[in-house]
């Protein structure tokens, strides 16, 4: 299933490289061989020994070296970015109107000398890595999506992934969202947040409040407001579906550390999933054409 799935992701970043090569190899094909390490959920070396891969596969293959200084060019960041952009097409209605915000951590162990990772709030407790943020709506795969260190704030990642939404209709999140600043941030971009109160059972104190987060705890005290709530259970479906198959999101890998490194991690596996989806719901990539 993995040489299938890079055949296709390869010739995806073959159709839209559309740079000039930079010395012997293109664009796509650092993709390519950053792909091929990724889905077998190997280092880039071991992707950069022609003994691990089949023979039928004809593609140059760069150095490490050449590998470590391309996936940080531009050029390869802008074609990842444009091979999602193109899945997002396929797979996604950017203009649904329940949306739903959560974080799944990316745990590294605690004793890691990553400079980037940090401390933070668990699925257990504290732990010490990274953070996958993620806005979802009906399709299965994320409307946008950011990586960020283990103690970032929610609220704060939330509002720097809003300006990515199209349209209008609900956000939907956790206790952690109920957050005033982050209300207004919402409604700035035609949306209405809606989360339980951050401590449940007491009241909203004295102080002013924005109008929007006063609306949301009067949305749910009704049926439709409880029945829209419960809608935040699909982000949870696009995580197990994200980790749960064959070259998933798995664990990160003690060789995937730094911020930058991370987050092209991350975005392989995304576009890994993109195309394990496509192939599942038999849909042409006709947003090439």
């Amino acid at each position: 299933m993995e040489q299938e799935l890079w055949n296709e992701l390869y010739a995806l970043a073959c159709q839209l490289d559309k740079s000039r090569p930079l010395g012997l190899y293109s664009d796509a094909e650092i993709v390519g061989v950053y792909l091929w390490a990724v889905i077998h959920d190997r280092p880039t070396r071991w992707a950069t020994r022609k003994k691990n891969w089949p023979k039928k596969i004809r593609l140059y293959i760069p150095s490490q070296s050449t590998m470590s200084r391309r996936l940080r060019s531009a050029a390869v960041r802008q074609l990842l970015d444009d091979m999602q952009s193109t899945f997002v097409l396929i797979l996604v209605l950017a203009t649904d109107w329940v949306k739903t915000v959560d974080a799944k951590p990316l745990p590294v162990g605690g004793h890691s000398k990553d400079p980037d990772a940090r401390w933070g709030r668990g699925v257990r407790g504290l732990a010490k890595g990274y953070k996958l943020f993620v806005i979802c709506g009906e399709g299965p795969l994320p409307l946008t999506w950011r990586v960020a260190a283990m103690n970032a704030a929610e609220t704060t990642i939330a509002q720097r992934m809003l300006p990515d939404l199209q349209g209008g209709g609900y956000l939907l999140g956790d206790r952690l969202y109920d957050s005033n600043p982050l209300y207004l941030a919402t409604r700035q971009h035609n949306h209405q947040l809606v989360a339980p109160r951050k401590r449940k059972g007491k009241g909203l104190g004295h102080r002013s409040h924005d109008p929007d987060r006063l609306r949301a705890a009067e949305l749910l005290q009704t049926k439709f407001g409880q029945a829209l709530l419960a809608e935040r259970e699909r982000i949870e479906q696009t995580f197990a579906h994200l980790t749960n198959f064959g070259g998933g999101l798995a664990p990160l890998p003690n060789w995937v550390r730094r911020l930058p490194r991370v987050q092209a991690w991350v975005q392989a596996k995304i576009l890994i999933y993109a195309e394990w989806i496509r192939q599942k719901l038999h849909l042409p990539l006709l947003a090439v054409a």
